[in-house]
């Protein structure tokens, strides 16, 4: 069995996978919105203290399967420096007392492999990679190679969604309160721009359309003074402009691009909005979407696990020593390192 830890953000997650059969024996994970919705936005420092907190507490309920490990493996990047080495630091730990080998795992890679947890993992595939920290569209076409095809200049699309959540009043994390209120709203009511709607660049941008929905915001009189109606008739402009964006770029690449099958995968994967919308651009072009199960798109250990069984198999080990935080900037192309 592999255990697994994920720590790069404000979710502390363990899990346990057997090798196998990549079966998931065991998964918990502890969710820090509650304490960060009051700043509107994670605070790095106390999430590092729930951090240390929190994963002694989970870790303590797989003792059982201790004496079975074959591996330990843990997210090292991208990521919260704090949050990221509380996570390596048990990892590290645990690895030597058990006398195993252990993974570091590239967090945008298990959310890639968060579509294979319990499955056979599934190659060539074109993966969109929306998250809080991440925009991008993969080409996947094996274990090694990983190659970003476009990604953002700018905000994410879970970023993005925070902070229009934010400048309304709306709270904390933005995404589904967004995604719940556009439901009641007009979408059509605030004419909105599409980012970079007449540049032939392929490349996801959400900057602009942030500064829109403040302008808005401002013409309303303010969050305070916006209606309830208000509220879901903006939100709803807003994600329809974030839509039309990624669908916009995304058909550049799926001309360009033969691989049938395509994902979407990361935390603001779950925006049931943006998910029917590509499962028509997919039935346009002859491709077969593919997500994640809803409890799997935000962070989670169980994807870091999976990834690590796949890396097991290839003997992809590191040192205890050999292990470290890593500071990565975004890449704007070339492989997924």
């Amino acid at each position: 069995m592999i255990l697994s830890i994920e720590s790069s953000c404000d979710d502390s997650s363990i899990a346990v996978t057997e090798i196998e059969t990549k079966k998931l024996l065991y998964h918990k994970k502890i969710s820090q919105e509650t304490e960060h919705a009051c700043y509107g936005g994670v605070v790095p420092e106390l999430a590092s203290r729930l951090h240390a907190v929190a994963l002694p507490k989970i870790l303590e309920e797989t003792k059982p399967y201790f004496d079975q490990l074959k591996a330990v493996a843990v997210t090292n990047q991208p990521g919260l420096g704090v949050t990221l080495l509380e996570g390596i630091a048990m990892a590290k730990t645990l690895a030597t007392l058990q006398n195993v080998p252990l993974i570091p795992v590239h967090h945008l890679k298990g959310h890639i492999y968060s579509l294979f947890i319990e499955q056979e993992t599934r190659f060539p595939m074109l993966i969109l990679l929306i998250s809080g920290g991440h925009t991008m569209v993969v080409r996947v076409e094996s274990f090694e190679k990983m190659e970003i095809l476009a990604t953002s200049m700018d905000d994410s699309v879970g970023e993005s969604f925070d902070k229009t959540a934010k400048m309304m009043g709306l709270g904390y994390p933005g995404g589904p309160i967004i995604e719940q209120l556009a439901r009641k709203g007009d979408e059509d009511r605030f004419d909105l721009p599409v980012p970079l709607r007449n540049s032939k660049l392929i490349a996801f941008s959400l900057s602009g359309l942030k500064n829109a929905v403040r302008l808005v915001i401002e013409k309303l009189g303010g969050a305070e003074a916006m209606s309830e109606q208000d509220k879901c008739d903006l939100s709803a402009s807003f994600q329809k402009a974030v839509k039309r964006h990624l669908l916009q770029k995304s058909k550049k690449i799926f001309k360009a691009e033969p691989i049938k099958d395509f994902a979407i995968v990361g935390g603001a994967s779950a925006n049931l909005y943006i998910r029917n919308a590509y499962e028509e651009l997919c039935n346009e072009f002859g491709k077969t979407l593919h997500v994640a199960p809803l409890q799997y798109c935000s962070d989670n250990a169980a994807m870091i696990g999976r990834y690590a069984v796949d890396a097991y198999e290839k003997k992809a080990f590191a040192a205890p020593e050999e292990v470290d935080i890593i500071v990565t900037k975004k890449q704007q192309s070339g492989m997924l390192l």
